[in-house]
């Protein structure tokens, strides 16, 4: 029997830093909740919105992977490795912080906001050298259909990531209907709505609401509207 554990889009935690509009699944910052601490080897998932020319000033990380998803607006990067990038919508980001480094992360534009996604996922190998990557992807291969983004499979078309961990997304038309099926035993899937309503094992879910499940080796998935989903599927240890 599969494990599943659902966040609504209103239990989210969430902090307005005026140049900064966050929502938190999972514990972060001045957030904290003990039964949302993470979800399996997923640690932060957070949805930002920051204001035109504002943005995260340098800052250190280590031993983290670090997935940027732009959903609207660019985002510019800047790092210790010597990347200087900007990232729009249809692309992804990775950093593999490793054995450490600074970055920055500012809104690309002066006069519109940027909201992307922020995850962290714990790394499978430790301290390995600091690394950046980032990809567009053709939004023509993830038209009711799942398109894979992020994999540890380093010659695929997908971004690298040090963890036996894959990232989907897929705009989905209504009655889409489709199985998940797990790449890797002892994993779990976290699925994040980020438009419309889908069912994910027969569960209703809507704009921003997520799910996870574990124990299992399918997910069944169904869009109810046209929706987008964001499906991450990562060990459980």
């Amino acid at each position: 029997m599969s494990k599943k554990i659902i966040h609504k889009a209103n239990t989210r935690g969430h902090a307005n830093h005026g140049w900064l509009d966050s929502h938190h699944t999972f514990s972060f910052a001045r957030y904290h909740n003990p039964e949302r601490m993470n979800f399996g080897l997923l640690r932060v998932l957070n949805d930002d919105i920051v204001a035109p020319g504002m943005g995260f000033g340098a800052h250190p990380h280590d031993n983290m992977e670090i997935i940027s998803i732009p959903l609207s607006g660019e985002l510019a990067h800047q790092d210790s490795t010597g990347n200087k990038k900007v990232i729009k919508t249809n692309d992804v980001q990775i950093m593999s912080a490793g054995s450490g480094l600074t970055h920055s992360e500012f809104n690309n534009s002066k006069t519109e906001q940027v909201n992307f996604l922020q995850i962290w996922v714990f790394p499978k190998e430790q301290d390995i050298k600091p690394r950046y990557e980032q990809k567009t992807f053709n939004p023509a291969n993830r038209q009711n259909k799942l398109q894979t983004v992020v994999s540890p499979e380093k010659d695929a078309e997908s971004i690298w990531i040090n963890q036996d961990a894959w990232f989907t997304l897929g705009s989905l038309k209504a009655g889409f209907a489709e199985d998940y099926k797990l790449h890797k035993s002892g994993n779990g899937v976290y699925a994040f709505v980020l438009e419309g309503d889908v069912e994910i094992d027969g569960e209703k879910l809507s704009k921003r609401d997520g799910i996870g499940v574990s124990d299992t080796d399918t997910i069944s998935i169904k869009a109810s509207s046209e929706a987008e989903l964001l499906l991450m599927e990562i060990p459980m240890n």
